[in-house]
């Protein structure tokens, strides 16, 4: 974790001990590549069509959006299987544990939202630009002072009927480990008086072995996850739509995160005070 402006450590900026060459899965063969040139060539498509209609986002009709999210997963050769409600229309906070690039795109085929993101984003050559074309709420993780303001923001944004995705681990996590639900981006919740719809995402091969390979962990690269996801056989990813944590449910931000993550972790004597504040 890196220190704040305040000199104390930052509630967005969680630390994750998994890294690409200690749990990570490896994918494919060299028989498997003209199929996975293929896979990424349909993703990059997809995700081109995407950006080109963030414009006119809008005004496209939630039902397209969820279908082009789920295409996105697809022609990746990931087979999606959502269970659970479908999740509320007006204002709504869900949440979900995080694992992937991947995780983006699935949690769009529940119900399409703007997502917070790390700043740190903004500044990437290609993907900053079209992160924030799509309308991505971009984080100051480093500054503990510009948290309020940004807590305000998403509880504005909730209030007036959207809906916002936050990954509260702050950090991505292999899949067999997971981190802590933060409590910041609940607040937000509390204070535009919305509803929390928290989701749970495992990905796993067809035969039923939960698998890392969808992982992006560690100093791994885009590039390499997307390689790992589009060379694999078999990949299914679960989006377990849990039932929705209604307002007044819950009137501490504590209780609510961790409803929202289903109870106490077991790891919880490994993370640090200031980062649940």
């Amino acid at each position: 974790m890196a220190l704040t402006d305040a000199g104390v450590r930052s509630v967005w900026l969680p630390s994750a001990p998994c890294t690409p060459g200690a749990c990570v899965e490896r994918t494919g063969s060299v028989a498997a590549v003209p199929r996975a040139v293929l896979r990424l060539t349909a993703v990059v498509v997809l995700l081109v069509v995407g950006v080109a209609l963030c414009p006119v986002g809008g005004r496209i009709p939630s039902r397209a959006v969820r279908t082009w999210a789920r295409g996105v997963a697809r022609a990746a050769g990931v087979r999606v299987r959502i269970t659970g409600a479908a999740a509320p229309g007006g204002g709504l906070l869900m949440v979900a544990n995080h694992i992937s690039w991947l995780d983006i795109p699935l949690l769009a085929a529940v119900r399409p939202a703007r997502m917070l993101a790390k700043s740190e984003i903004r500044r990437w050559p290609v993907a900053g630009p079209l992160a924030a074309r799509g309308g991505v709420l971009f984080i100051e993780r480093d500054r503990l002072r510009a948290l309020p303001g940004t807590v305000a923001h998403i509880a504005g944004l909730l209030r007036e009927g959207a809906a916002v995705v936050a990954f509260p681990e702050g950090s991505t996590w292999c899949g067999r480990a997971q981190g802590h639900f933060r409590r910041a981006v609940f607040q937000a919740a509390l204070d535009a008086g919305v509803p929390v719809q928290p989701v749970r995402l495992h990905y796993r091969f067809a035969r039923g072995a939960a698998s890392t390979a969808p992982a992006f962990v560690g100093d791994d690269s885009l590039l390499a996850s997307l390689w790992r996801v589009v060379s694999a056989r078999g990949l299914v990813a679960e989006v377990e739509v849990r039932p929705v944590l209604a307002p007044g449910s819950h009137t501490d931000r504590r209780d609510l995160a961790r409803a929202a993550q289903g109870g106490p972790h077991p790891r919880d004597g490994l993370a640090s005070t200031a980062a649940h504040l």
